[in-house]
């Protein structure tokens, strides 16, 4: 809104009327008004749960300080959602299709883990919705992106191309075409110019070659929205742990936004050119700012839990963001902690099932999942599991830091490999 009204002022020569054409001033503002919002009006939204007696419903699993979480304040993803739209809606371009994908995406999830939150409160136990529904809502949000991405001329691409000095074989430049295209190219490491074209597994299908990319385009996204939803949900068992990863994610997602978006840059670096996302980098900075202004309340000890609301929000931004700045193939490594979160469960129930049809009786891998869980049980405690380790517990705080040293890690090593050719 207040973006629209500095470009009516203008026309009036109003005295700061211009910072709104500044991509890094609707950034910084975009960042302190969310962070605002979520500091000032969470502590406002936590005292209204509590009166509402929304309060976290806990299994008792034999973890240290678990039972001490009983009645905390649930539903608080609210605030992460909330803090993120109102700074995009006052200082983002509403005419800019990322953008409008990205508060579409955040509305559709948040209205998604709503829903589950309020079942689990309203049966008072931890049976929300059906695991069905929430991936027809994931799946249903992947195909949006997925067409829109598709069918939107305003999403598109600029080829880049080295230029090679015969006598040296060094780089002498990178040079874009003339025109935008509309391409199901993506960004992958460790090959020239980072680009992958989805047509590449398609190619036999001859003149529908391009129809069949962009078929198998969709169905990525459709597979990155739901795997990494999922794995931020899975992620939320520990105070902090969730938000804070993914604020770090947020931030090489803002980055790589930034230089996507801003031909020099990407010429520079030597990466695909999108024109246009780099409005996302607005969209990002209200995102990092909502979920630091949240980890305020959610750090140990916790005064507020997401809940469904906000970590299956969390992981279907991270992954729209990447799916529409092209770095989707990114994600195994950049939220390699979600995954591996997905995985640890996949494993345990597969290895229990297939251990109890052929022993009769089940057995484990790890002590507990999803994988924070395993560090926070002792080992040799009863549970015939195959990884012991740690054989002491390790304090939640302890785990909740280190898998954020673990994912600032990540992040670097992404940016890293983009470079390694």
């Amino acid at each position: 809104m207040l973006y629209y009204l500095f470009n009516w002022l203008e026309a009036t020569d109003f005295p700061g009327s211009h910072l709104m054409d500044f991509l890094t001033f609707r950034s910084a503002a975009a960042l302190l008004l969310s962070l605002f919002i979520a500091l000032v009006f969470g502590r406002r939204i936590i005292d209204r749960l509590q009166k509402m007696q929304v309060g976290e419903i806990v299994r008792n699993l034999g973890l240290e300080g678990q039972m001490k979480k009983t009645g905390t304040p649930t539903m608080g993803g609210v605030i992460i959602i909330l803090s993120t739209l109102i700074p995009c809606l006052l200082v983002g371009n509403l005419g800019n299709v990322y953008m409008l994908l990205m508060l579409i995406a955040t509305v559709w999830l948040g209205a998604l883990g709503f829903a589950d939150d309020y079942l689990k409160i309203k049966r008072h136990n931890k049976d929300g919705m059906s695991g069905k529904f929430k991936i027809v809502g994931q799946v249903g949000l992947g195909l949006i992106v997925g067409l829109t991405m598709m069918l939107s001329p305003d999403i598109v691409i600029r080829q880049n191309h080295e230029v090679i000095n015969e006598t040296s074989q060094e780089v002498e430049e990178v040079i874009y075409e003339s025109e935008n295209i509309k391409a199901t190219q993506t960004t992958i490491p460790f090959v020239k110019e980072n680009n992958f074209d989805y047509n590449y597994f398609t190619r036999w299908m001859g003149d529908y070659a391009q129809t069949g990319g962009w078929i198998l385009f969709i169905l990525v996204a459709i597979f990155i929205v739901t795997a990494t939803s999922n794995g931020a949900n899975l992620t939320d068992g520990l105070d902090g742990l969730a938000s804070g990863c993914s604020a770090i994610i947020a931030v090489a997602l803002a980055i790589m936004a930034y230089l996507g978006g801003s031909v020099i840059y990407s010429s520079y670096l030597n990466i695909m050119y999108i024109p246009g996302s780099e409005e996302l980098t607005v969209f990002c900075a209200a995102f990092i700012g909502a979920l630091i202004g949240f980890l305020w309340y959610n750090a140990f000890p916790a005064q507020v839990f997401m809940g469904d609301t906000g970590s299956l929000t969390l992981g279907g931004i991270i992954a729209v963001l990447a799916i529409m700045i092209h770095k989707e193939l990114l994600l195994p490594l950049l939220c390699a902690i979600f995954y591996i979160e997905d995985l640890s469960v996949m494993l345990q129930v597969g290895y229990f099932k297939y251990t109890r049809r052929k022993y009769g009786t089940g057995k484990r891998i790890f002590k507990m999942t999803p994988l924070h869980h395993h560090f926070q049980k002792a080992g040799n405690s009863g549970i015939d599991a195959l990884w012991q380790k740690p054989l002491q517990a390790i304090p939640e705080s302890k785990i909740v830091t280190r898998f954020w040293i673990v994912c600032i890690f990540l992040a670097a090593i992404t940016f890293v490999t983009l470079k390694l050719r």
